[in-house]
């Protein structure tokens, strides 16, 4: 699978993930700003970003959301990590993360909550596919730490 895209930040800034070269990334795919979930992992994750930083890592979150939306996130839960806009999924589909969703018993296409731990010299090093937000963030950590 071919791992480099470049997406519009929440400042309408391209982002590519190649210029993140030497680095570890953190790519996590979430459902929509501001809902239950994916506030509480991009506190999570914007809580330990030192940790995150000390060992070369950069977050970087991916929704469908707009540049509009993802900035209003951030400034509403004081958000430290930088979020992409995928309007047209492109880069969600590029990961295999659209998907069928159930809700209540009813079914529906959305994002399936994942996260792919991309290594320094750009290629998929670990993956996580329907992610229970509890606990993933020390995971994802852990898992850098091992590598």
């Amino acid at each position: 699978m071919k791992t480099n895209f470049c997406l519009p930040n929440q400042d309408g800034k391209n982002v590519c993930l190649e210029d993140f070269k030497g680095k570890w990334v953190v790519v996590y795919f979430y459902p929509r700003d501001n809902t239950p979930g994916c506030t509480i992992e991009a506190i999570d994750f914007s809580r330990m970003i030192k940790d995150f930083e000390k060992i070369n890592a950069k977050i970087i979150g991916i929704s469908a959301d707009s540049e509009k939306s993802h900035c209003n996130f951030i400034e509403k839960q004081n958000l430290k990590i930088e979020l992409l806009s995928d309007i047209d999924k492109k880069v969600i589909k590029q990961f295999g993360v659209w998907g069928k969703k159930k809700l209540y018993g009813k079914e529906y296409e959305g994002i399936i909550r994942s996260t792919f731990l991309i290594s320094p010299d750009g290629k998929i090093a670990h993956e996580w596919k329907n992610v229970k937000v509890e606990g993933h963030v020390d995971e994802v950590l852990e898992k850098i730490k091992e590598m």
